[in-house]
């Protein structure tokens, strides 16, 4: 077995394996296109990415995997795996597991990975230390175009004073357990609805629009907000739009089936924790060798028997 980096050489395997590919990255696939396209390719000369592919071709046929990590975050992703036809291969997991070293190379402490819940990936990812902590769904909410002004529905860009504020709606909504996987916003980006009790993060690219909502259950016209969202995107250019539902604000699945949205297949959202190495602590403080310890005293109490 060998699993090596991928290089010029393996062009002709990537066009092989171009329309036999999973995708674990959905928000990427959806807005960034193909990972294995023109522009998924484009990505790896961006220096604000980490981004790495490796392939081991000692099976029956190549199998390549690709993993992804933004500097600064405390997670990687799982881009895809190639390919689709063949993810019964006993060589899987060590491909998978050779990502993951790369990812703490990187100092990430989490890979992150996204599955149909009847995908044949299952045994190999859990085989691998992965464990499902969320269930999702894309809603393509692209036709809930909303006209006209209300004061009470818009919603505008998210700004810095907006941060803490956030941050306690995130706090409030997301489980507690899920917070060292999924921690609190700390960019000023996304929309915020007045009353902050509704935040939506945006994830856009050429090919279109995801948007993460975090909406207090004690709202009220929750579909009339949704619907206003999307009037509130600027420069949309025709670009689809798709709202990430995970499964700690499954209320809002109903809600968006009478709005008419459509509603993709159900997505685990696994995680895998990495041991991450100190390479710079500090020993720990000894006595000098001629030091003294005093022992401690204890007097002796006389009991009558």
């Amino acid at each position: 077995m060998t699993i090596r980096s991928l290089d010029l050489l393996d062009i002709p395997t990537l066009a092989r394996y171009r329309n036999d590919v999973l995708t674990l990255d959905s928000a990427r696939t959806l807005t960034r296109g193909h990972p294995l396209g023109t522009m998924g390719l484009l990505a790896y000369i961006n220096p604000a990415r980490h981004l790495y592919a490796a392939i081991e071709n000692g099976g029956e046929s190549a199998l390549l995997g690709g993993i992804i990590h933004t500097r600064g975050e405390l997670f990687a992703r799982l881009l895809y795996l190639a390919p689709l036809s063949n993810l019964h291969d006993p060589q899987l997991p060590a491909l998978i597991e050779h990502l993951a070293i790369q990812a703490g190379e990187w100092q990430a402490v989490h890979v992150l990975a996204e599955v149909d819940e009847t995908s044949d990936v299952f045994p190999a990812l859990r085989m691998t230390g992965f464990s499902v902590y969320a269930w999702q769904r894309m809603w393509d909410v692209s036709l809930l175009e909303q006209t006209g002004a209300n004061s009470n529905l818009n919603w505008r860009r998210m700004q810095s004073l907006d941060l803490p504020a956030v941050q306690n709606l995130h706090y409030q909504i997301v489980p507690q357990l899920l917070h060292p996987v999924e921690p609190a916003p700390n960019r000023v980006m996304g929309f915020v609805h007045q009353g902050l009790k509704c935040y939506a993060s945006i994830t856009s690219g050429m090919f279109g629009v995801v948007l993460t909502p975090l909406i207090h259950p004690d709202e009220n016209d929750v579909s009339e907000k949704i619907a206003y969202l999307m009037a509130s995107l600027p420069d949309r250019r025709g670009r689809p739009v798709y709202l990430n539902v995970r499964s700690y604000q499954a209320w809002l699945e109903p809600v968006l089936e009478d709005l008419g949205a459509k509603a993709s297949a159900r997505q685990a959202v696994m995680v895998k924790h990495l041991a991450r190495l100190v390479k710079n602590g500090q020993p720990a403080r000894a006595l000098p060798a001629n030091a003294g310890v005093q022992p401690s005293r204890m007097s002796r109490m006389d009991v009558d028997d």
